[in-house]
């Protein structure tokens, strides 16, 4: 039985501005490979105002984890700036699985979210 998505879908995203502290303000997309080949993972990411970045690739071993900060991806000299709302569309050639998290270090309380995302295949 085949277990995991190709399309995850995490509408909600946005980078805060300000860290507060040692701990930087930041989002992780956590991706889970299960099976035994690796996964080809393309992530997409939209915005309010422009245009799409897409096309980000990742390879995901089999049978491993991987976290991928979201300030990270970049294609070509384009990135995901801090303080705009985002979207991410995250495509798998297998069936995998995502999770998403958000460190919010912009006053001294910190605010740890995370949620599964949407399989939308």
């Amino acid at each position: 039985m085949v277990k995991g998505s190709r399309q995850w879908l995490i509408p909600d995203c946005y980078i805060p501005e300000i860290s507060t502290g040692d701990l930087i303000s930041h989002e992780s997309i956590c991706l889970l490979n299960i099976g035994y080949e690796e996964a080809l993972v393309e992530i997409n990411v939209f915005f309010e105002d422009r245009e799409p970045i897409e096309g980000i690739v990742v390879a995901l071993p089999g049978r491993r984890t991987k976290h991928v900060r979201t300030s990270t991806l970049h294609k070509e000299d384009e990135h995901i700036p801090v303080g705009v709302p985002y979207a991410v569309e995250v495509k798998s050639d297998i069936p995998i699985f995502v999770q998403y998290s958000r460190l919010d270090s912009t006053q001294p309380a910190n605010a740890l979210m995370t949620t599964m995302a949407y399989p939308a295949d």
